[in-house]
């Protein structure tokens, strides 16, 4: 099974150029999905009580992802700690996921912090999706409603958007007018080779 990261900074757009993929027939898995079907496991959420406390819980129990984002993001330690929890349990997914499309020419799988906790190095290629800072803080504003000052703390957290495009084999330029279904059918011409 060929493996195939995706990657870009936050807010890049790399879903829309997930679902180019998904028309020529490619299955992608979506980190940020997985990780966040985690939060419907009993056993993860007890982790992350064990780890942040109760304070990251609203009144019915369940999680209050924005809080658990603002406290992470502050400390290194606590985003450490979320991770080593998060990570495992999302390749364990990828595998199941994997062992799924067994049949595709090449699975994708999707995730912002791709290089930054080496799942790099688990796949055969990577593509970087990349647009410039001041489009994806605008994307990013609109999308979730955070202050500029939140989103510049949370990608500060991930690798320059630049150093991902340099570490990658194919970049695709994801600007309006760009030609963003050209640039997909040709980078998947060549994975299926």
């Amino acid at each position: 099974m060929r493996k195939v990261g995706i990657t870009g900074g936050m807010g890049c757009g790399k879903s829309t150029v997930v679902a180019e993929f998904a028309k020529l027939g490619i299955p992608a898995f979506v980190a940020d999905s997985a990780g966040a079907e985690l939060y419907d496991d009993p056993a993860f959420l007890d982790d992350v009580r064990t780890l942040l406390g109760s304070s990251v819980f609203r009144p019915d129990g369940s999680a209050d992802k924005r809080r658990i984002a603002s406290l992470v993001f502050a400390s290194p330690h606590l985003l450490a700690g979320l991770n080593a929890m998060v990570h495992p349990r999302v390749l364990k997914m990828f595998e199941h996921f994997c062992a799924l499309h067994a049949d595709a020419p090449y699975v994708l799988f999707e995730s912002a912090i791709l290089y930054d906790y080496g799942f790099d190095h688990l796949m055969d290629s990577v593509i970087c999706v990349y647009l410039q800072i001041e489009d994806r803080l605008e994307r990013l504003a609109e999308r979730d409603g955070s202050s500029r000052e939140e989103l510049l703390a949370r990608i500060a957290n991930q690798l320059p958007a630049e150093e991902m495009m340099r570490r990658a084999d194919y970049v695709i330029l994801n600007y309006e007018g760009n030609p963003r279904q050209r640039q997909v059918a040709y980078i998947d011409n060549i994975l299926r080779q």
